[in-house]
């Protein structure tokens, strides 16, 4: 086990740009997920770690020791691929042992006539047969060591190649997209799978997925990429609770955030369609925001002190428990507010045809400025709030 540490990381295919000067340390141990839209650099800054893509500028580091002039087989790393890539003429326990095999045995205990009278290389292969042995008990999958893999599903499929892996002992496990060729439920399976085998092994892994889902569920912490960048690093409960920029927040969290505008109304206050918000944030009069709230903080019955929006329903997604409710925002043009509510949920079954307003709590709100940024926003009463408790007879309830 080591930790990883990038420094100045850059590549460019052609004229091309796809990393930008990027540093990243994952710390030894740490599970930590590169997540992203298709196209944004992951998988590419997984191969520089690797050694199979050289990088333009920049240095990569295991355990605090430069690799950039190591290939890959000497970098004491393992690569798990989205199509696993076993070999097909090769039984499940030949596919494990190969990179013991070939580290262990020269080219003339390799070759199919000499090997049969090597005492060496019979030592050998007991040893290795025995460490197979060992990482299959942990996969379950011992019972498997005569198939081929066509014979195998693809949650066996994909066991055998984190298999292979574990038995060279890496200091760094990377891992490209590996559950992305599986259905839904075996999906599922398989990500408490990789969570419960990184909590016995406590190995440094690397994981690519452009499943924010997968991001959320298994890593130690989130890094956000889009464009070669990295937009936030950060645990899944900071990411979520507090995106960085208007792209985390679109990125992370199912379904979409919704986005709804927003300015900087007088004495700074925050101001939603015209709806003055119990916020106040630092800038001039008339700016441009932009609201985030996310679906499941939407209530289609508002309580007191909620932020209400006009909107009339316009559909339902029946997940089974819950149903994402589709509103069309009023006066906007053709603007979409998704909530996000349990069926037992009161009133959910039927909306009237007429505009209903729907809320949110004036804490749930994201707010961002013209660039997209998160800013910063503090307790603000809007001015109509003072004037209103101001006129108050004295002692009544404020």
């Amino acid at each position: 086990m080591a930790s990883l540490t990038l420094r100045g990381i850059t590549k460019s295919f052609g004229a091309t740009p796809v990393l930008s000067p990027l540093d990243l340390e994952i710390a030894d141990g740490e599970f930590l997920t590169l997540v992203g839209p298709s196209g944004c650099g992951k998988s590419t800054l997984l191969r520089i770690i690797a050694g199979l893509e050289p990088q333009n500028a920049g240095t990569v580091a295991i355990g605090e020791r430069p690799v950039d002039h190591l290939r890959p087989h000497e970098r004491k790393v393992a690569m798990v691929f989205q199509s696993y890539a076993l070999y097909p003429h090769m039984s499940v326990f030949e596919n494990m042992a190969l990179p013991l095999t070939m580290a262990r045995l020269n080219v003339l205990e390799r070759m199919p006539l000499l090997k049969l009278f090597s005492h060496r290389r019979r030592a050998v292969m007991a040893q290795i047969a025995q460490e197979v042995q060992v990482v299959a008990e942990q996969l379950r999958i011992e019972a498997l060591f005569a198939r081929r893999p066509a014979q195998l599903s693809g949650g066996q499929r994909q066991r055998v190649a984190l298999g292979r892996a574990m038995v060279r002992h890496p200091d760094v496990f990377l891992m490209d997209e590996p559950l992305s060729n599986l259905d839904a439920k075996l999906r599922v399976h398989m990500r408490s799978e990789l969570a419960e085998l990184h909590a016995r092994l406590g190995v440094t892994m690397v994981y690519v997925t452009h499943d924010q889902v997968e991001a959320m569920t298994m890593a130690d912490r989130l890094a956000v990429m889009d464009q070669g960048v990295i937009l936030q690093l950060g645990t899944p409960s900071e990411v979520y609770e507090r995106p960085a920029s208007v792209t985390v927040a679109q990125f992370i969290g199912s379904p979409a955030i919704n986005l709804l505008p927003g300015r900087i109304g007088a004495d700074g206050g925050v101001e939603l369609m015209e709806t003055p918000l119990p916020m106040r944030v630092d800038g001039a009069d008339g700016r441009a925001l932009t609201i985030g709230v996310r679906p499941e903080s939407v209530r289609i019955r508002p309580l007191p002190g909620d932020c209400r929006v006009s909107c009339r329903f316009h559909r339902r997604e029946n997940l089974g428990s819950e149903s994402i409710l589709h509103f069309h925002v009023v006066g906007t043009d053709g603007l979409v507010l998704l909530a996000k509510v349990a069926h037992d949920e009161e009133g959910v079954e039927s909306f009237p045809d007429a505009p209903i307003d729907v809320g949110f709590a004036p804490a749930s709100c994201h707010v961002f400025d013209q660039s997209g940024r998160r800013i910063a926003v503090e307790p603000h009463t809007p001015p109509a709030q003072r004037e209103a408790r101001a006129a108050l007879p004295a002692g009544a309830a404020r």
